[in-house]
């Protein structure tokens, strides 16, 4: 149970900081001295924030997964990140940019991801 436990925990870190690599540049034309930044130095700090995501999802997926004595097959890993990752997204485009608003097909789909990984790990 530990190692899921740090498992799910290491990859909710990892998909935050992987968020905010991939998306988190788009808030910078609102920020004052960042907007002008060029492409090349936004990359760099994409890169600089992927390798801190990276620093947990190697972890993440050595702890947990079976063959190394954790508790998940390869395809539990992959959907529980999947299911992680859109969450984190959710939370982030919500807060971040405040463009979400929960409507009853987000719920939907969020129960048909959750049903899924129900039926992954059965």
């Amino acid at each position: 149970m530990k190692k899921a436990i740090i498992t799910i925990v290491f990859l909710i870190l990892s998909n935050t900081f992987m968020t905010f690599a991939w998306y988190g540049h788009l808030k910078f034309k609102t920020m004052k001295g960042w907007e002008n930044l060029p492409l090349f130095v936004v990359i760099l700090i994409s890169w600089g924030i992927a390798l801190l995501e990276y620093c947990f999802q190697v972890p993440a997926n050595r702890i947990g997964f079976q063959e190394n004595g954790g508790p998940f097959t390869l395809l539990q890993l992959k959907v529980t990140q999947e299911v992680i990752t859109l969450s984190v997204f959710v939370i982030f485009s919500t807060v971040v940019f405040k463009t979400n608003v929960l409507q009853l097909h987000h719920i939907a789909g969020f129960g048909c991801l959750i049903l899924a990984v129900y039926l992954l790990f059965k």
